[in-house]
């Protein structure tokens, strides 16, 4: 089923640990010119993140208005930002479910808040959804969009973790472990998700294959960070990125 010409949009963003960066990708966001709201789900954060967060959900009820950022002075709208405050460290794959959960929109797009990933890749994402094409779109980081270089061993790792999912799911994607991914809500709430934190998405990758829905891979831009600018993955992620494989290709 065809999505309507100008959908409503869910973009769901889980929050840890991220003062630094979170106003500036909430700015970010807010200035794409969709019809959407912004879901944010603070997973315990303990850097002064879920404070900010408890501000502007000040601003927004019970009379919506404006807040004023204090490090930059730019307006910050609290109209169309609903915030979600987990009771406690929980994982990345929990706060996306609770996200999920709450998202009203035809489309729903998975935003991370550390600036990695640029709002502006949003019509690339929601292109072959809104011609009917498309159940579910990875943007890949691999696909020849602009990007940072970095890491040799991340992108290794993530290779060896997206060639083993290929082999459980038999697909042929370029970057499996992407923040990227927008769904139509009704592929969406087809997926039961149980993951709590990074093999969230091998999960989620397994069941869209189990559910037989339809997935494109788009390019997409991409800024990442160093440790130092906060970066949280480790080389205990990527074991736990296997073990996943495994488990929701074979065993769940």
């Amino acid at each position: 089923m065809r999505t309507s010409v100008n959908p409503r949009i869910s973009v769901v963003i889980p929050v840890f640990n991220e003062r630094a960066t979170i106003e500036e990708i909430l700015l970010r966001v807010q200035e794409m010119d969709l019809y959407k709201e912004i879901l944010v789900v603070d997973d315990g954060s303990t850097d002064g993140t879920r404070e900010f967060l408890g501000d502007l959900a000040s601003h927004a009820h019970p009379n919506p208005g404006v807040m004023t950022l204090p490090s930059t002075q730019r307006k910050l709208r609290a109209d169309n930002i609903r915030v979600f405050l987990q009771d406690r460290n929980r994982g990345k794959g929990a706060a996306l479910r609770r996200g999920f959960q709450e998202a009203q929109g035809d489309i729903v797009i998975v935003q991370d808040a550390d600036l990695e990933y640029d709002p502006h890749d949003y019509p690339v994402l929601l292109d072959p959804i809104e011609r009917g094409l498309a159940d579910v779109v990875y943007g890949s980081r691999f696909l020849g969009g602009p990007h940072r270089v970095l890491f040799f061993w991340h992108y290794v790792g993530n290779k060896v973790l997206t060639l083993a999912s290929n082999i459980v799911t038999n697909l042929n994607l370029s970057d499996v472990w992407t923040c990227y991914k927008a769904f139509r809500r009704e592929a969406l709430v087809m997926l039961e998700l149980r993951e709590n934190r990074f093999g969230f998405e091998q999960e989620i990758t397994a069941k869209i294959v189990k559910n037989r829905l339809r997935i494109y891979e788009v390019p997409i831009s991409y800024s990442g960070r160093t440790y130092a600018e906060g970066k949280k993955i480790t080389w205990k992620d990527g074991f736990r990125g296997i073990w996943c494989v495994l488990r929701y290709g074979f065993f769940d």
